[in-house]
Order: structure tokens, then C-alpha cells, then sequence
């Protein structure tokens, strides 16, 4: 995911529950952050990656979605100057880890977390948003495989799988 993402910044921010360094054989520089508001989950790892960020918008990512659309990313981050996030949606479903993230944000985030709010949808409807819709993303990612994530041992499995199909291992 590291060296997925380098090629949009120089600046890789990894928020953790403990701000622990993060073990990675990656050229890029990597700050790792806690979470400023322990245990409301990724919420609180937005508002603390927002936090630690020099740039006044930020790519969000979940580390468990090896197959993000790099050129999808760049996309979103070129709208951002407009709105406050910028989120794939398909269907009914959105990715508010798979987004881009205004530090405008991080205020009404903040008021989320002081009163234990932990829902991310809870926030946009407290900031400009506009969201990518299927067809702009399948354009970058028909297979929408940038929302494919990997929480179980068969899901590592359906991954290795994906990516020696398709000769991946790089960075595209």
C-alpha cells in the first residue's frame, strides 16, 4: 500500500490505535501517528493523520485494500480544492477509507470524537462533500478492485491470487 500511495506525495502519514512504527522496506519516509482520540476506530485515525499532515488535503486510505487505483486517487485529489471530501460511492455504498480529506475537516471531526461519535457519515453532513460515482470510478477501476479489502486468511488468499493473474507486485 506504501509504495502504491508514494507516488502521490512525499508526505506518508499512518495513523495508529498507538502510534507504533510500522515495519516496511519502502524508500519513502514514513511518520506514523496515535490516534489523539483512543479507540474511536478510523474516525479517529482520519482526525489524526489530518493532524500530523503539512497539506491541507489528504488521500485516506485503509491499509487493507491492496489494490487501490493510483490513477482513481489522483482523480479525487484534483476536486478536493472545491469540497471537504471526496468519496467513491457505488450504489448505496461508499468508501470513506478509499477518500480525500480537507483538513476543513478536522473541526467538525473534532466534535464528532468529543462527544464519542465514531459514525463517519455522522460528518457529511457537516461539510461540503461530493461523492465519485460508479461510472467516473470505472473509468480508473471497472472491477472496483481498489475496494477490495483483506480481512479474513481467505481474503489474503483471494489477494495473492488477484495479483499474480495480473503480474502484480509493483506499484501500479
Amino acid at each position: 500500500m506504501i509504495d502504491r500511495v508514494s507516488v502521490l506525495s512525499t508526505e506518508i502519514i499512518i495513523a495508529t490505535a498507538h502510534g507504533e512504527a510500522i515495519p516496511c522496506s519502502s524508500a519513502v519516509a514514513i511518520k506514523t501517528v496515535a490516534d489523539i482520540y483512543p479507540e474511536r476506530g478510523p474516525l479517529g485515525g482520519i482526525h489524526a493523520g489530518l493532524m500530523a499532515s503539512s497539506s491541507s488535503r489528504a488521500v485516506v486510505v485503509s491499509c487493507d485494500i491492496p489494490f487501490v487505483s493510483v490513477d482513481l486517487l489522483e482523480y479525487m485529489a484534483k476536486m478536493c480544492p472545491a469540497f471537504d471530501i471526496i468519496i467513491p460511492r457505488i450504489k448505496d455504498k461508499i468508501e470513506p477509507l478509499c477518500a480525500v480529506y480537507s483538513r476543513k475537516c478536522l473541526a467538525p471531526i473534532q466534535k464528532l470524537l468529543e462527544q464519542d461519535e465514531r459514525q463517519i457519515r455522522k460528518l457529511f453532513r457537516m461539510v461540503k462533500m461530493r461523492y465519485v460515482e460508479e461510472d467516473e470510478i470505472n473509468r480508473f477501476d471497472p472491477e472496483h478492485l481498489s475496494f477490495f479489502n483483506i480481512n479474513s486468511e481467505a481474503d489474503l488468499e483471494k489477494a495473492k491470487k488477484l495479483a499474480a493473474e495480473r503480474g502484480w507486485g509493483g506499484t501500479k
